[in-house]
């Protein structure tokens, strides 16, 4: 496992104030653990030139200053920021001390080893914890995905391919995405795209998708689905990285209604691939063991731990812990760019026992495109989420006990 640590200070991002006032938890709570699972900042879209964004439109794709799937300079800084609103958070609950360095292995960073999950977890820990010399985990080999991140199937079988393949399917029927097709044809001039006039591919709503569900291989699809998921996803990125409005989307998107439908495919492919329950089972398993052995097995283990991974790591583990159905206000992702899971396991001294509480802290799409510095005075979201196997209370806790038996039946 290769040690990297970030040599650069950022010190005009981090002399934020704080001045809040500290949020409250029960009397008597006492936070002891947590654990982020985070989706990497700002990257440059995947579908680089020449590939599905060039084949979808004649229009001119906007240039972006680092190659396709890096982490952009402005994601670096809106990391920062989240990790300096955490430092804050954390300092407040007294799980660090404010303004000193944790003690050794009480930080623990590990990162899947791709440039926009490694830099991720750098520029988190430059916020979080300025100065230190606290190194971020990751596999030797760079480009290479580790198998605790890696969402690919593991169940060779031919029936678990068959059943995954038909979970897909259905999935995807529970999307009605053909008034969404047709606005991305609107804003991408379809009927005069290579796409249309080379291949005859000049609807998208008549288009059908094809499923895979190989053993080693990520859930994939090709068709209608992954075009409209490549386009949105370039689309939410030129937005949340400040391109001019009149180059995000060539100026074609103009209201909040024609954003929500739009990202109608990128959720609907995410869903479609990762949240069907057996194949999110399958997938996440290797994080799922991950979670459990940093929160249980080794329970006096660092008091923080930062993983950064993939918005399929999000979903495939949401869905494979069973949590319930959840709304982001200020937001059109379900998993938010640089959005994280927080794993939260409280004391309760008064009754002697333990608690743990699940919230998703994340920026909205204003903070993302405005790079909002975050604090206590000016946090980002946080929504509380709830375990189908772990029922919560009016705030948010649930026993321990349950907690560890959701974990349990996972990876059985």
């Amino acid at each position: 496992m290769k040690k990297t640590t970030l040599a650069m200070t950022l010190a005009s991002v981090l002399l934020i104030p704080a001045l809040a006032q500290a949020e409250t938890a029960p009397e008597g709570y006492q936070l002891q653990q947590v654990l982020l699972m985070s989706r990497h900042n700002l990257r440059a879209p995947l579908a680089n030139n020449g590939s599905v964004l060039e084949q979808s439109t004649a229009q001119k794709w906007p240039q972006w200053d680092v190659p396709g799937g890096q982490l952009t300079t402005k994601g670096g800084v809106l990391e920062v920021y989240m990790g300096h609103y955490f430092r804050e958070w954390f300092a407040q609950q007294g799980l660090v001390t404010s303004g000193e360095c944790p003690a050794n292995n009480r930080v623990y960073a590990y990162a899947n080893s791709l440039q926009r999950t490694v830099a991720t977890a750098q520029f988190f820990i430059t916020g979080a914890f300025p100065g230190c010399d606290i190194p971020v985990h990751h596999q030797e080999k760079m480009g290479t995905m580790d198998p605790t991140f890696n969402p690919v199937i593991t169940n060779t079988s031919p029936e678990f391919q068959q059943a995954a393949l038909k979970a897909m399917e259905t999935q995807r029927g529970e999307y009605q995405l053909d008034e969404s097709y047709k606005l991305l044809e609107e804003v991408t001039g379809y009927d005069d795209s290579p796409s249309c006039k080379q291949k005859q591919v000049c609807d998208l709503t008549a288009a059908k998708d094809t499923f895979s569900a190989k053993p080693t291989e990520e859930p994939g699809v090709s068709g209608p689905l992954k075009v409209g998921n490549s386009l949105v996803d370039a689309f939410t990125l030129q937005y949340y990285e400040g391109f001019p409005m009149e180059d995000v989307a060539w100026g074609q998107i103009k209201t909040d209604k024609q954003w929500s439908v739009l990202s109608k495919l990128k959720n609907g492919y995410q869903d479609t691939l990762f949240t069907s329950p057996d194949v999110a089972r399958n997938v996440a398993a290797p994080l799922v063991k991950y979670i459990q052995k940093a929160l249980v097995t080794e329970k006096q283990g660092p008091a923080v731990t930062v993983l950064v991974g993939h918005d399929s790591n999000i979903a495939s583990l949401l869905t494979a812990l069973d949590f319930k159905p959840y709304q982001l206000a200020h937001q059109y992702e379900r998993t938010p760019i640089g959005g994280k899971i927080m794993f939260q396991r409280w004391h309760d001294s008064k009754t002697n026992r333990d608690l743990m509480k699940v919230e998703y802290v994340y920026q909205s799409s204003e903070q993302l495109r405005d790079a909002t510095p975050l604090n206590l005075e000016s946090p980002p979201q946080r929504v509380a989420l709830q375990l189908t196997g772990c029922p919560t209370d009016s705030d948010g806790f649930c026993p321990w006990d349950k907690f560890t038996a959701v974990l349990d039946s996972a990876v059985k």
